[in-house]
């Protein structure tokens, strides 16, 4: 990234450099390039100056003979300098200094044939502050800036058509008057006449490389600053993007009136002008400051002064700075002077501290020089046909600031990746963990699992089949016990142990698939008995909460009964069948054989078996019931759809 930095800012400088020979090859080639044959290139001009009370129309007509023969013989492009102004002043017979001055220029054009198509009169730049009024022949021709002072003529090139009709006799005369107030200077490019579709298109180039151009750049870095001003609403603590829009903003406003007309005094104007330059140098000095996080205090309040300063000596009412030729010059270096320290002092803090510092001076020295050529230009001590670089001074800082944004942006992708990679890696650490523990958990509970069942089998093998076997064993060892009764209790400890057995299966909740495990034990008895085992079960509802231990309840119950038929009552058949109802479903078994009393059977210890059953029915939240009579009995057992608790 470090690298990358370095390139940009390189890749920045030369395309500043490459910004300033552009035009210094432009400017020659346009002077080159007007050499068609087609129109005239006039360069030389009488010159004489005039005073006036005010500004004023100017009239209709208008001859360089009706003017003083003071004329003076000046090459265009003509930019008179500040010692040429006090000459022209000191010949105003020791007047004092007026308000507005008006310059005329007198142009001879010799031979120039009358031709077929409109002709059009072209000049790269016309300075002043007040009317221009060009007269051809002595007649008005042209008219432009005509409500007072104006400070955009030195971005809007000259141009105007000839009403040229047949018989129109040919320009022997241009004389231009140019209106000015007395602390402003003048300047007038060469001029050119020929036909209007040979002129045109250097017209609307420089038209729109010194006005729409400089106003479409200055319009763009105002629209980041904007965004830049709403990051920051969005992020108050980065003071970084508030100083970025203060100096968009300014920039923005410092080039204002070059594309748009205010209605701004003179004085005032000349306030505003000269104090934006500062306002921007203190918001570039602030900015480095935010870059290279080093206060600079003394420098700080240095600026801050001078800054101060000139504000309150250059104001209108104090006046203690007046707006003229020999002094608003003057403070316009003071600018550039600080503008080269703060960006000479930055980059020595940022040189090692921040690579966007150094990007930033980078730009500023850039557009420094871009001023400078400005002030040249504005001062006349360059060609009044060069171009003002310091309206492409906004590009550069898109440039620089685009730059920055990018960077930025780019960083924070950049961390934004890093920190998800490594959300990412701590994620799928705790996954793994999670999972370990997981396993672990899985482990734990199948070994709970085993030994729970384990002791399930253990207790139900100790309360039933240990108990009927050691109950056999001493009736044997008592001799009271016949073979046929110890066989019993043989095969009902194995139907005992068979049914543990099938509890375990697992039935998934389904209990058809359980009755079916204890028709599949029983019926092969059932037949050596001669007794007809009758199945009438129908679909049921799951059982949510049928588990091993619930099952084996409910396979003894079941056996309890059918044991119960075969050993008492003689029946010839017996009927397996189940309901199901809105709560519960009911598991029916019916015998046709002899019946019995219910009640006396419960109170009584012979009913044993039956209060089994009734406890292993509430140990599942079921209930036994039995309706018997001399014809058989029907044994019934409800078992819930849902267990509470």
């Amino acid at each position: 990234m470090e690298r990358s930095s370095r390139l940009l800012a390189h890749l920045l400088l030369f395309f500043s450099v490459a910004v300033l020979i552009a035009a210094a090859s432009f400017y020659l080639d346009n002077d080159a390039g007007h050499g068609d044959a087609a129109s005239l290139h006039l360069t030389q001009a009488g010159w004489q100056e005039t005073t006036a009370p005010a500004y004023a129309a100017p009239p209709a007509t208008m001859d360089s003979a009706d003017l003083a023969p003071a004329w003076r013989l000046v090459s265009l492009p003509f930019s008179p300098s500040i010692a040429l102004l006090r000459q022209a002043e000191s010949g105003t017979s020791g007047k004092p200094p007026t308000a507005v001055r008006v310059t005329w220029l007198k142009v001879a054009v010799d031979h120039y044939p009358v031709p077929a198509s409109p002709l059009a009169l072209y000049g790269i730049r016309v300075k002043t502050d007040g009317t221009i009024a060009v007269y051809i022949n002595g007649r008005l021709a042209h008219r432009a800036q005509q409500n007072g002072p104006s400070w955009n003529s030195t971005r809007t090139p000259l141009w105007f058509t000839l009403d040229q009709g047949r018989g129109s006799e040919p320009v022997r005369e241009i004389l231009l008057r140019l209106e000015h107030s007395y602390a402003s200077q003048t300047a007038l490019a060469s001029l050119r006449l020929g036909p209007a579709e040979v002129l045109r298109p250097s017209y609307h180039l420089r038209m729109w490389l010194q006005q729409q151009l400089p106003a479409m750049l200055s319009a763009a870095f105002l629209a980041v600053g904007v965004f830049a001003l709403f990051v920051w609403l969005r992020r108050p603590h980065e003071i970084a993007y508030l100083l970025f829009f203060n100096l968009s903003a300014t920039a923005f406003l410092r080039g204002l009136h070059f594309y748009v007309d205010l209605p701004v005094e003179n004085d005032w104007f000349a306030w505003l002008t000269v104090n934006s330059l500062f306002w921007l140098v203190l918001a570039v000095h602030f900015f480095l400051c935010q870059l290279h996080q080093r206060p600079l205090r003394w420098l700080t309040r240095g600026l801050v002064a001078v800054t101060l300063a000139i504000a309150v000596l250059t104001l209108p009412v104090l006046a203690v700075l007046p707006n003229m030729p020999t002094v608003t010059p003057l403070i316009y270096i003071v600018a550039p002077m600080m503008s080269l320290l703060a960006c000479v002092v930055g980059g020595i803090c940022a040189w090692r501290h921040s690579a966007e510092g150094r990007l930033v001076v980078y730009g500023i020295f850039a557009c420094t020089a871009m001023g400078m050529t400005d002030w040249l230009l504005q001062n006349n001590v360059i060609s009044a046909e060069g171009w003002y670089l310091g309206a492409y001074a906004p590009a550069v800082c898109f440039v620089t600031f685009g730059i920055l944004m990018y960077r930025r942006y780019v960083d924070a992708i950049a961390e934004v990746e890093r920190v998800n990679a490594s959300l990412a890696e701590r994620l799928k650490k705790r996954e793994a963990e999670l999972e370990a523990s997981h396993q672990r958990l899985r482990e734990i509970e199948l070994r709970q699992t085993i030994s729970d069942e384990r002791q399930r089998l253990m207790q139900d093998m100790h309360d039933g089949l240990g108990s009927s076997l050691i109950s056999a064993i001493r009736s044997v060892e008592r001799g009271n016990m016949s073979d046929e009764r110890v066989s019993q209790i043989l095969k009902d400890c194995l139907d005992d142990l068979k049914l543990t057995i099938d509890s375990m299966e697992p039935v998934e909740a389904d209990l058809l698939l359980l009755l079916a495990t204890l028709r599949f034990r029983l019926e092969p008895r059932l037949e050596g008995t001669g007794v007809q085992l009758l199945w009438e079960v129908k679909e049921l509802p799951t059982l949510p909460w049928l588990n091993p231990s619930s099952a084996l309840h409910i396979l003894r119950i079941v056996q309890e009964s059918i044991a119960n038929i075969l050993r008492h009552t003689r029946a010839s058949e017996i009927r397996v069948g189940t309901t199901a109802g809105a709560d519960g479903v009911q598991v029916h078994i019916a015998d046709n054989g002899a019946g019995f009393d219910v009640a006396q059977a419960l109170s009584n210890g012979a009913g044993r078996g039956l209060q089994n059953q009734q406890r292993r029915a509430a140990s599942v939240g079921g209930k036994v019931s039995w309706l018997s009579h001399p014809a058989g009995t029907l044994f019934t057992l409800w078992l819930p759809l849902a267990r509470k608790g």
